[in-house]
């Protein structure tokens, strides 16, 4: 016997290969896919009940490359047959020694997709999960993540794009864009951009997965390396970012203690060694930012001028807005409040972030920071308006309240 979640976590960790081994020996990355995640909801009803098969590996290509018999002969049968059936028949050693998860991360990320085509289907396609459980992660219906999971496969198929790891003339943008879909998930993991919920650790822990399985895969990389260890830094605060109800608690305010010290120490070590050995690059350098967090005893003990400096390169490097409005706040730790709303500034003109939420919370805390009650208020409620997150709505207007009543 074995319980829901320990065959959960065998799933997860063989659908790629099954997936990989089929899509290599027939083709048709759509028709593939849709076998494999037929194989794996009859594995998650079987073997909880029943137990892990021998070779559990064996056990889903069989079932997975029987599916994909039948939808090809009849599609009643295809509904008729029994996934036992297979059970019996599987032959151990008939998925081979070769690992193409990485061969179909950089298929999922593909360049005719868009990044939220590109997320579903990485999901789906290398975690495994099914179309009901990534629906349920980004709140649409099953219906609507079917059809963006089905118009990814297709475009796909029009790119004839091939299940391949791409030349090396083309490898570096593309893994740079399976770098940015892990990281998309796991923000979208630890920050939910809309719901009841602050966090979605299913996300999260599904892009640690997926990013140590990368890292395995290419060592040397030390963006693949940075991201992981971003990813440990970032998601060992998680128990300590809710407090009762789900109420957001702020970096400042949480009980270090909470922390995860097993998953500090691990991404401290991983972006030491990275930064010994390979240039320093955008994730690499947010998580010796997060770092510097995480080594902290308390808020007050932060090495905010590193922080800076370390944000200060990352604007040479890879500057964005997200970077910029980041970086207001280690400005206003170093320099002063009033320096870091002068930094918020040009954010303002940016299209892409002058409603965006965040840069209203920000300007409401550099403002409370400065003294300017009423206009931090403001900022407080216009953040609060913006958001859809209602842990991060509640916060925001309880922050706003407090101002109101004259309390810190």
């Amino acid at each position: 016997m074995i319980d829901g979640p320990s065959a959960e976590h065998l799933l997860r960790e063989h659908a790629p290969r099954v997936l990989g081994a089929l899509v290599r020996r027939h083709g048709q990355f759509d028709a593939c896919e849709d076998a494999v995640q037929e194989a794996l909801l009859a594995a998650a009803t079987q073997w909880p009940a029943e137990g892990v098969p021998d070779d559990p590996r064996a056990w889903l290509l069989t079932v997975a490359s029987r599916r994909l018999t039948d939808r090809w002969r009849s599609e009643s049968a295809r509904r008729e047959r029994e996934a036992a059936t297979a059970l019996a028949e599987a032959a151990p050693g008939a998925v081979p020694d070769r690992d193409d998860t990485l061969a179909l991360l950089f298929l999922c990320c593909h360049p005719a997709l868009t990044p939220s085509s590109q997320v579903a289907l990485t999901l789906r396609a290398v975690g495994g999960l099914t179309t009901a459980q990534v629906a349920r992660a980004f709140l649409v219906p099953e219906v609507t993540m079917g059809q963006r999971i089905s118009r990814a496969k297709q475009k796909i198929k029009a790119a004839g794009a091939r299940f391949d790891l791409p030349p090396p003339g083309e490898r570096a943008g593309r893994l740079g864009a399976v770098l940015h879909v892990l990281y998309l998930i796991f923000n979208e993991g630890y920050t939910a951009s809309g719901g009841a919920g602050l966090q979605r650790a299913e996300l999260t822990g599904e892009a640690i997965r997926l990013a140590r399985a990368l890292h395995a895969l290419l060592p040397g990389d030390g963006e693949v390396a940075g991201l992981l260890a971003l990813m440990l830094l970032t998601d060992a605060r998680r128990d300590a970012r809710s407090g009762p109800g789900g109420a957001l608690v702020p970096l400042a305010e949480q009980d270090r203690s909470a922390w995860d010290r097993a998953a500090i120490a691990e991404g401290a070590a991983l972006i030491t060694d990275a930064l010994t050995w390979s240039p320093p690059g955008p994730y690499q350098l947010q998580a010796a930012i997060a770092a510097v967090h995480a080594e902290a005893p308390r808020a007050e003990d932060t090495d905010w001028p590193q922080v800076l400096a370390l944000y200060r390169l990352l604007a040479r490097i890879a500057p964005n807005p997200m970077v910029t409005l980041n970086a207001a706040v280690a400005v206003a730790m170093v320099e002063g409040p009033r320096a870091g709303l002068d930094h918020l500034g040009p954010l303002d003109g940016d299209a892409r972030m002058s409603g965006h939420h965040r840069l209203a919370a920000v300007r409401a805390h550099l403002l409370e920071l400065a003294g300017e009650t009423d206009a931090a208020r403001t900022s407080y409620r216009e953040a609060a308006r913006r958001t859809t997150s209602l842990p991060e709505q509640r916060y925001l207007e309880a922050r706003a309240s407090r101002l109101s009543e004259g309390t810190p």
